[in-house]
């Protein structure tokens, strides 16, 4: 009888044991408001983490009885989401523009031009590069020339991107290395030139230009320096110094430190050459590059002949499974193409259309077939209506292509039917509205304008929407982007009642766009893009809640911490 009890003791112990007997995990983390974005759009109080992935996620209690880790984190009740996804973004640029003049947030061209005086070098033949100006913001509203580059730099060409990169002004020293002169022409872009009869018109400068120089001018001196579009392929970097691969790899891995600090875990980026995507993979090979990576395969020919060749390509860290074409131009320069002219200027002007409809007819086709997403860039109503139709012929009814139109920002009312047809997801940014709506209305005139950064109404058609922000154009902060879809003001609270609220999005809906969405259009819903088990651990935690605070509060938030298949990649300093 003894031995029997001493059996069932035992038997008790090692029973008892083993139901207490806890699972060991990477990371926990708990005492939090974690917004899981799944389907029933869920909030969880704990989840575990193991080799990058979520494994169990629930009530605070059933995690910590269950897990044990070699970090735990107590977030104390704040919120945590799954890390944020920029649907459309320009990282690249955003990473090169670190190296030029910022000319973001300029209020007139005299402002331009004095940060080129402190920036650039005395040394002569010196390029002089700048990028972000917006003659929108300035006092006078009217595009820059380059007289005043002239004067200011008669020998060191000088290269300004306006900050939608669809135009350039150029100096004179540019023109005349490139060959670019009245002459010149080129499809899909516009090469400005001064009006000559107008006799008021003392922007030409012509006296400032130097004797000796006056020969090798003749051609130049109708031309302000304006490049729109296509026009900007004609200048020659012949003389630049080449930025190298080290160089460039350096720029981005500590642009890449400016993403976490903003909670993005993974970005679309929208174009690329193959050298380009190369070097990326390289990157996160070699783990210098930590930051998913969505990227459109540009449209120059011998990249869609590479990949359509080897197919797309997926690792953990990058996918390429889409190529970047552009239809049109942009609205703030007067490329975006529309089907009636633009408002407000004299002549029929109707803007740019970059390639004519069988350049992308030619294409469509191939892309499908090889298992690649179409994605296009579309500002103008007659852009959006030409690649919509170019789409319907190729896809020919609903399916799972998840082709895109990138920005879809002016649709004609008769159109959007056409992305719920045949299932085109509009890739957004919001953004782009609040910029936008000083002047915007000017452009297409009252009517029109009903059908611009129509988001609420895009997003019915196919119950999804992907938001991006389009950075170096706009800011990097994807809160910037929920303000704007959500509330649509700027951030002095202009206007008191929003930006044509009835396309406003609800704070779920611009949350799962900035998450669950995006990552559906990316063919990734499975991998990332809400806090699920079997899902990455990518996920970021901010110091007040997006879905409930006050919206004057939303703009103040800030990222606590960012992480990426369980890794800490950021966290604030105190």
């Amino acid at each position: 009888m003894t031995k029997f009890l001493k059996l069932i003791s035992v038997l008790f112990v090692v029973t008892l044991i083993s139901c207490t007997e806890t699972e060991t995990a990477d990371l926990i983390v708990h005492n939090a408001k974690i917004y899981t974005v799944n389907n029933a759009f869920d909030i969880a109080e704990a989840m575990v983490i193991k080799d990058g992935k979520i494994i169990a996620i629930g009530p605070e209690h059933e995690i910590r009885n269950k897990y044990n880790a070699k970090e735990i984190i107590d977030a104390r009740k704040r919120p945590i989401y799954p890390g944020f996804i920029d649907s459309h973004c320009h990282f690249i640029n955003y990473a090169l523009s670190k190296n030029r003049v910022d000319l973001i947030g300029t209020t007139s061209f005299e402002e331009v031009l004095s940060k080129l005086e402190k920036a650039s070098k005395e040394n002569e033949n010196t390029w002089i590069f700048g990028s972000g100006w917006d003659q929108n913001d300035w006092t006078i509203k009217e595009f820059p020339t380059r007289a005043k580059l002239d004067s200011l730099f008669p020998n060191n060409p000088v290269v300004l991107t306006r900050i939608d990169g669809h135009a350039q002004l150029v100096n004179g020293e540019v023109l005349r290395r490139s060959n670019i002169n009245y002459q010149s022409k080129i499809k899909g872009g516009a090469i400005l030139q001064y009006n000559l009869d107008d006799q008021n018109n003392n922007n030409l400068n012509i006296s400032k230009i130097k004797e000796g120089q006056q020969k090798n001018n003749s051609n130049i001196l109708p031309l302000t320096g304006l490049l729109i579009d296509k026009a900007m392929n004609l200048v020659s970097y012949e003389t630049t110094p080449k930025m190298t691969d080290t160089k460039l790899s350096k720029l981005l891995i500590e642009a890449q430190n400016d993403l976490f600090g903003v909670g993005l875990t993974t970005i679309d980026e929208a174009g690329l050459d193959k050298d380009a995507i190369n070097l990326i993979d390289s990157l996160h090979l070699n783990k210098l590059l930590k930051v998913k990576m969505y990227i459109m395969a540009s449209s120059e020919e011998e990249t869609i002949n590479y990949f359509l060749k080897s197919g797309p390509y997926k690792t953990e860290l990058l996918n390429v499974c889409s190529f970047k074409f552009i239809a049109d131009g942009a609205l703030g320069s007067r490329g975006a193409c529309l089907i009636e002219p633009y408002s407000d200027v004299l002549n029929q002007h109707h803007g740019l259309m970059l390639h004519d409809k069988e350049y992308f007819e030619k294409y469509a086709p191939l892309i499908v077939e090889k298992g690649f997403q179409m994605n296009t860039h579309c500002i103008g109503d007659s852009a959006n209506r030409m690649i919509l139709d170019v789409y319907a012929k190729t896809l020919k009814g609903v399916n799972d292509k998840r082709w895109r139109i990138e920005h879809a920002q002016i649709i004609h009312s008769e159109d959007f039917k056409y992305f719920k047809k045949y299932t085109i997801i509009p890739s957004i940014q919001s953004t782009h509205a609040t910029s936008d709506m000083y002047w915007s209305e000017e452009r297409l005139g009252p009517h029109r304008i009903k059908g611009a950064y129509a988001y609420k109404k895009l997003l019915k058609q196919n119950g999804i929407i992907a938001l991006g922000t389009d950075f170096p154009v706009e800011g990097i902060n994807p809160i910037n982007t929920f303000y704007s879809a959500v509330v649509r003001k700027d951030k002095e609270g202009f206007p008191t009642k929003g930006y044509q609220m009835e396309n406003a999005l609800t704070r779920k809906e611009a949350l799962k766009g900035m998450t669950i969405w995006a990552a559906l259009s990316n063919f990734e819903e499975n991998e990332k893009g809400s806090l699920e088990v079997g899902k990455a651990a990518d996920f970021v935690m901010l110091n007040d809640d997006i879905i409930t605070t006050n919206q004057e509060n939303i703009l103040k938030v800030k990222v606590l911490q960012t992480f990426i298949n369980g890794e800490n990649v950021f966290s604030l300093k105190k």
